[in-house]
């Protein structure tokens, strides 16, 4: 007989080949003696089912709510309310937590009876004494307030506690970038090596491995250059719907997240390496009579997919060609998004690249590159001032504004002499030859405003001629 929880029911196969599904109704509600009931399958997939029917059933049914302990009924809205709308990844995350962290700790409480204090008392305790990671305490509340979400719509609770609690915020992770240099050396390494042309296509894409590994032919445009993203490929555990028993295998589904599933421009590089490879496949199946075309782009000489574990360890031989440290494969998109950055492309479009939920987050990741960016600004701002001739009498101002173009000079006493350029010297020089002929031509020329006069706007400087 293979059992679940207490309470969830079990199936047994039977000595003639069939499956007898039972479960208990009523149990730990009512106070009396539960009741069972017992259904009849010809396979192990249709006892499932029936097990699942009679679970929802034994959730709709009236019961005193205010002895429903919390694991009853994260169990009873992980596989009702749940189950259906999530990613067999988060599924598998919500047991877990249930089985090591909830359970043990607030399990056998009511559901009425939990408070946000205790919900507080826990969450301090798993941060600070077992070390549980930030981000894994959000994700346990964001279950946690979803489950009691539900209690609260049907009526079981007047206030979910997991809305009243302060998470912890914990430290920033620091992201790997490789150097210009680094990278270069990679690059060149790559074209050493059979799978290179990935790592060279997530350093000019921004993909993620999962994203890389599940690419079909299909997805590439080569007419109009572009790369469509809408799949993922990854191993992930799974449980075994009868004997519980925990497993892995290779899943190929939709990306993470909306966002995720995008249209990214290909350079035209990237183009000639992916046609190059498409030989190399055509190669492989010609020399290999096993050769099965799965129409996936990542494939092992065979034709098969390659799973993440196996990549990564091709990924590491092209680190040690090329004589660098380890760097995770996730480092070549950080690298792509710095890079991006440094070039001046706007944070809106590398959100939508890199497939972001939102540009604030791109923004909060790659806060290294702004803040090199504004110390560059900086830079340039600086280079416009003359703090020498600052306070010197009969030298006329000349207001500085930096744009996309270049830099638009302008002269507040000689409003018709503008000049819009690139480089700084060449606009100060034209500008003061046009100031010094229109003082000599003009009867009276006008006197030169004052530095503490001018109107300076935020991102213009001032400098001096005359």
């Amino acid at each position: 007989m293979s059992r679940r929880s207490d309470g969830e029911g079990s199936i047994r196969k039977r000595p003639d080949g069939r499956y007898e599904v039972r479960i208990s109704i009523d149990k730990k509600f009512n106070g009396g003696q539960p009741k069972r009931i017992s259904r009849y399958a010809d396979t192990e997939e249709e006892a499932v089912r029936i097990l699942h029917e009679l679970s929802y059933m034994k959730a709709k049914q009236p019961k005193f709510f205010d002895q429903v302990t919390l694991s009853e009924w994260l169990r009873i809205s992980l596989e009702i309310y749940m189950k259906n709308s999530l990613k067999q990844s988060t599924y598998i995350s919500y047991v877990g937590y249930i089985k090591n962290h909830l359970d043990p700790a607030l399990g056998n409480i009511p559901i009425q009876q939990l408070t946000p204090r205790m919900l507080q008392e826990f969450y301090n305790y798993k941060y600070e004494v077992e070390k549980l990671s930030p981000k894994t305490i959000v994700n346990l509340n964001l279950f946690l307030h979803r489950a009691l979400s539900f209690a609260l719509g049907e009526g079981y609770i007047a206030l979910n506690p997991a809305e009243a609690v302060n998470l912890p915020r914990g430290q920033k992770p620091q992201i790997e970038i490789l150097t210009r240099d680094e990278q270069a050396r990679l690059i060149q390494a790559s074209y050493r090596h059979r799978y290179g042309v990935f790592v060279r296509l997530v350093l000019f894409t921004g993909l993620r491995l999962g994203e890389l590994l599940g690419l079909r032919w299909d997805d590439v445009d080569f007419r109009a250059g572009m790369l469509n993203v809408s799949r993922t490929l990854n191993r992930l555990n799974k449980i075994h719907p009868v004997s519980g028993e925990a497993a892995t295998e290779i899943v190929l589904q939709t990306p993470k997240s909306d966002n995720s599933v995008r249209s990214i421009p290909l350079l035209q590089q990237v183009l000639r390496d992916l046609q190059n490879w498409r030989g190399v496949q055509q190669s492989d199946k010609s020399s290999n009579p096993n050769y099965a075309d799965s129409g996936m782009i990542v494939t092992n000489p065979l034709g098969r997919h390659i799973e993440p574990r196996t990549f990564k360890d091709y990924y590491n031989q092209i680190l040690e060609l090329a004589g660098l440290r380890h760097f995770t494969f996730h480092a070549l998109r950080h690298t792509f998004a710095s890079r991006a950055m440094e070039q001046g492309m706007d944070a809106k479009t590398l959100s939508v690249i890199l497939g972001h939920y939102s540009v604030a987050f791109t923004m909060d990741t790659y806060t290294h590159v702004l803040d090199c960016h504004k110390k560059e600004a900086m830079g340039i701002m600086e280079e416009l001032f003359d703090m020498d001739g600052a306070g010197e009498e009969n030298r006329y101002p000349i207001i500085v504004a930096q744009n996309p173009e270049g830099m638009l000079f302008s002269a507040p006493d000689f409003p018709g002499i503008e000049y819009e350029t690139q480089d700084f010297q060449d606009g100060l020089r034209f500008m003061s030859e046009q100031i010094e002929e229109s003082v000599l031509t003009m009867p009276m020329p006008p006197m030169a405003t004052p530095v503490g006069a001018v109107n300076v706007l935020p991102g213009q400087a001032v400098v001096f001629a005359g």
